[in-house]
């Protein structure tokens, strides 16, 4: 589909407005107005694009926090027929108190091509660079996993980097990959920034384990099939099992005993992934801003070529449809 090569650069708009509206209120300790004006500012951007376009999950609602409805039509409604899986700020909360690694990020594809897991609870995920492709799955020891994927990439497993989100529900993964002697990179928010930094080897980063959303891991298999990596979902239950939650799961149809690859959960070869930063992280820099803008840095990977484009943005404010009213 030449028309999504094309659109492209629209992508990157939509993020960049996103972590412009959100970065305005960094620090402030307002989770909701930060998510409230990423989404409006990214909502502002897509309105204006010429697709055909549906959100078809969006995190934040489950948390009652704003967010893009289920399935909220977008675009001008002509051109390509495209959906979304958005996270207008993947680090609201690091947003808020002005820490590292917010980024804004989305994943688009044709209709139909994108597998929306529902913003209900956790789910578990090892993603890692196309090194350890089909040589690990989520039924191997964690152990082992570290080790096979520390093999493929030809490392030893004390210069062997794990990245997983600071929570108290990893307390025993984390005690168990320290067993290991790997370094470990513990980041308060942003597991789709960490997921793309296993595939990009500048980062230093190999793997990413732990639970995190069902709309992040979405977007994560997106960036990761761009990048011809591994990732591998299935349904975290913790320490107690939620049959509630499983049936409204088995409901919205999902198969809570499967482990899903980045080709479930983004099926074709016509498929990008956008970001940007919010603030400064292993992956993006944030936005700063300037007397008549701001200038943000961004990532666009894309199928079938696997191009990837980082780009840094200087907007003006000024006289712009969809941030004039910054000024």
């Amino acid at each position: 589909m030449s028309s999504l090569r094309a659109l492209t650069p629209s992508l990157t708009r939509i993020t960049i407005a996103a972590a412009v509206g959100a970065a305005l209120h960094m620090g402030q300790g307002d989770t909701d107005l930060i998510d409230q004006k990423a989404v409006d500012f990214s909502r502002a951007v897509m309105s204006q694009m010429e697709i055909e376009g549906e959100v078809i999950s969006c995190e934040g609602p489950i948390d009652n926090a704003p967010a893009f409805e289920i399935r909220e039509k977008v675009g001008r409604g002509i051109g390509p027929k495209l959906e979304f899986v958005m996270d207008p700020v993947d680090g609201t909360t690091a947003t808020a108190t002005g820490r590292k690694d917010a980024i804004s990020a989305l994943a688009c594809a044709p209709a139909g091509c994108l597998q929306a897991l529902p913003d209900d609870g956790y789910y578990f995920k090892i993603a890692t660079g196309p090194e350890a492709k089909g040589k690990i799955s989520l039924d191997m020891p964690l152990e082992s996993i570290v080790k096979e994927v520390a093999l493929a990439k030809d490392k030893l497993l004390n210069n062997f980097t794990v990245i997983m989100l600071d929570r108290r529900r990893h307390q025993e993964i984390l005690k168990r990959l320290r067993a290991l002697g790997v370094r470990i990179v513990l980041i308060p928010d942003g597991d789709i920034a960490g997921s793309v930094a296993t595939c990009l080897p500048e980062t230093g980063v190999d793997l990413l384990v732990g639970a995190g959303k069902g709309p992040e891991a979405t977007i994560a298999a997106t960036a990761l099939k761009c990048l011809h990596g591994t990732m591998l979902v299935n349904v975290f239950r913790g320490e107690k099992h939620d049959e509630k939650r499983d049936k409204r799961l088995v409901d919205a149809g999902v198969d809570i005993d499967k482990t899903y690859t980045q080709d479930d959960l983004a099926k074709g070869d016509q498929l990008a992934f956008a970001a940007s930063g919010i603030t400064k992280g292993e992956l993006l820099e944030g936005v700063t801003f300037i007397p008549d803008g701001a200038i943000v840095d961004s990532l666009c990977v894309r199928l079938p070529s696997g191009t990837i484009e980082k780009s840094t943005t200087r907007l003006r404010f000024v006289g712009h449809p969809v941030y004039e009213r910054i000024i």
